[in-house]
């Protein structure tokens, strides 16, 4: 996940730890930190807020995956290309991102700032109910990804109730967009079933025909990243939210795809440790909470979603002879 950063524009003493650093001074801007986005807890997102002269400065670290690179481009139109800066590093080992994060959340909690951390339907395990899976359950995931992101998630809530940190969560489902390669994840097929499709017309899946996961369009989940960090503090009931948009199988987006490019062709090889994984995750997530509460409302489900992939990848032409 990204780290989004706000560079200072006062000079002030600088503080530096394992994957973060921070920037003090009378009157502190977004800070920084390990996978989290840190901003006063009175900021508002909107470019109309600032003036041209104040308007922040922000860097994006481990910024060149799926979420970071749409997001530094949403971050550019609110403040200026010039002021959002894009880089990349090697992840860093989990103690170093644990022991990152701490220090965040401690720099956070003493300097009254909000602080969003991401995590993902990873955070779910196998003993947790499925169909639908709510905001509060069980949880007891089997990967160390997953592990890691529910640690995130209670630390960041023991914050809130010990120190009153502004703390806010969003569990993503499997992220789509068309403009990132893809990293061999579990829900990485329904990515790359659209480069093959149009590029092949066919596709090898390594999920069975039936596997069913909650996905998003890269579009809603930034969207939804903004909107939970505008929400009044007072509107929220709890720290951390499921998002949700669709929930589909590869043989439901297959059939989707061959509406658009007659012929396509999927075939299965199922890899027995992906395929686990996905066993252990939730089919539906329930986003109800919200919905409810900071009007969470996506916007693509799966017909836009497969039109807008063949689109973007090349396909225009055998969309419009199939329209």
């Amino acid at each position: 996940m990204p780290v989004v950063r706000t560079l200072q524009r006062a000079v002030g003493r600088m503080v530096q730890g394992p994957a973060c650093g921070c920037g003090t001074a009378a009157r502190p801007r977004q800070l920084l930190g390990s996978s989290p986005w840190q901003i006063p807890a009175d900021a508002n997102f909107h470019s109309a807020s600032f003036s041209e002269a104040d308007r922040p400065r922000v860097l994006i670290t481990g910024g060149l995956g799926q979420l970071g690179v749409g997001l530094a481009n949403l971050l550019r139109k609110r403040f200026g290309k010039d002021n959002v800066i894009l880089s990349d590093i090697r992840k860093p080992s989990d103690h170093v991102f644990h022991s990152g994060l701490h220090n965040v959340l401690d720099v956070a909690a003493e300097h009254n700032l909000r602080l969003f951390v991401p995590s993902t339907i990873g955070a779910f395990g196998p003993t947790s109910p499925r169909n639908p899976t709510p905001d509060l359950c069980t949880q007891r995931p089997r990967t160390i990804y997953g592990v890691s992101k529910v640690h995130a998630e209670l630390m960041g809530e023991y914050y809130h109730y010990r120190y009153g940190l502004d703390f806010r969560c969003l569990r993503y489902p499997g992220i789509i967009s068309a403009d990132s390669q893809c990293g061999g994840g579990t829900t990485d097929y329904a990515v790359q079933i659209f480069h093959d499709a149009v590029k092949n017309g066919k596709f090898e899946c390594y999920l069975k025909p039936s596997t069913r996961l909650p996905m998003m369009y890269i579009d809603d989940c930034l969207r939804a990243t903004l909107e939970v960090m505008e929400a009044p503090a007072e509107a929220l009931s709890l720290r951390t939210y499921n998002v949700n948009a669709m929930s589909f199988s590869p043989e439901e987006v297959a059939q989707e795809v061959l509406k658009h490019i007659p012929g396509f062709q999927i075939t299965y090889n199922v890899d027995s440790v992906r395929q686990d994984i996905a066993d252990s995750w939730p089919l539906n997530f329930d986003d109800s909470n919200a919905r409810k509460d900071w009007g969470w409302k996506h916007d693509f489900d799966l017909p836009e979603l497969v039109m807008t992939m063949l689109s973007f990848h090349g396909s225009d032409s055998r969309v419009a002879q199939a329209n």
